[in-house]
This record gives structure tokens, sequence and C-alpha cells, in this order.
């Protein structure tokens, strides 16, 4: 009897810990958007937006799922400034966006989606990133896998609006990892 308490107390111990600790990854988690909800919520509360175009077979996308994303101050920073948008490139389902509807189209291996071709002006290339402002404007599409210390300049670019300010993005990219040395 006296190992079977000893037992369910571990077993408890264990659960409560996993929980704790699951309660506390989510905090520091990215809340990635479907592009219908950033756009909803961005009539209340206007945001930059933050577009990850990726494909599911697409490795260096799954490896900055793991290990940008979960970066806690990538995550902080996303959340803050930006509604972030998991878009595949490939999905099927029609996305209506200012009166228009997009589609997946066939074409190539596996085909493309509209609104993904759109957004990186037909340069497909896995991952991309496509920073929008808060009227739907691009600001900049950024191709390939970062490092948590590679996107997060490019994220204070886009919130700071140096964009606007005739700030060239590849000298600030310089100027930052300068700065870092």
């Amino acid at each position: 009897m006296k190992k079977i308490v000893q037992f369910s107390l571990l077993i408890f111990g264990i659960m409560c810990y996993t929980t704790i600790n699951m309660q506390a990854q989510d905090t520091k988690a990215v809340k990635w958007y479907t592009w219908e909800e950033a756009v909803k919520a961005n009539e209340t509360n206007p945001k930059k937006f933050y577009v990850d175009v990726y494909t599911d077979w697409c490795g260096w996308c799954k490896v900055m799922d793991k290990k940008t994303f979960t970066d806690p101050s990538v995550a902080a920073y996303l959340n803050e400034h930006f509604y972030p948008i998991k878009l595949n490139a490939e999905q099927k389902g029609d996305i209506n966006f200012q009166g228009n509807v997009f589609k997946w189209v066939e074409g190539g291996r596996r085909g493309v989606h509209t609104l993904a071709y759109s957004l990186l002006e037909g340069k497909m290339s896995y991952p991309s990133f496509v920073f929008l402002n808060e009227k739907y404007e691009r600001i900049m599409i950024s191709p390939g896998y970062k490092e948590p210390k590679d996107l997060m300049p490019e994220l204070k670019y886009a919130v700071e609006e140096l964009y606007s300010k005739n700030v060239d993005f590849n000298q600030y990219i310089q100027q930052q990892k300068s700065g870092d040395k």
C-alpha cells in the first residue's frame, strides 16, 4: 500500500510539474494567427504583420519553428508588435481579403497559393517572411533561415519604421552586426 501511495504522489508531482512547465512555455511561445484572424484583430487593434510563408516539406522552416520562434525574446517581440501569421504557400483553402479571393492553383510539383505568390512577388523560396504595415502595405520580404540574433534586427527595423525614414536596410543590418561585436 505504501508503494502505491508513493507512486501516486510521484505521478501527481510529475503531472503538476509538466502542467506548470507547459503553461510557462505557452507564455513564451509565438501566438500564431491565421490570415483571417489577424485581419479581424487588426480592425480593433492595428499592428504590423509578420507573415511566415512556409511549406510542410521545408526542412529549414521546421528548424526555425524549433529554434528561432521558440526563443523567448523573439516570441515576446513578435507577440507584442506584430500579428504573426503562418501561411502555408501550398494550402488548398481559399482566403478572402479586400474583395479578392486568393486560391491554390496547380503548377509545378505541388501548386501554390496565390496569396503567398502575391506576397512574395512570385519569388517562391522557403522559408520567407513578409512584413506588412497596419494598412497591409509591404514593408519588406526577407527570404531564408534566420537565427534569433539575425531575426531581431529585422523585426526592430520594421517596428521602428526605419524603412519610412529612408534608412537602408542592408546598412542598418551591417551596423547592427558591427555593434554586436
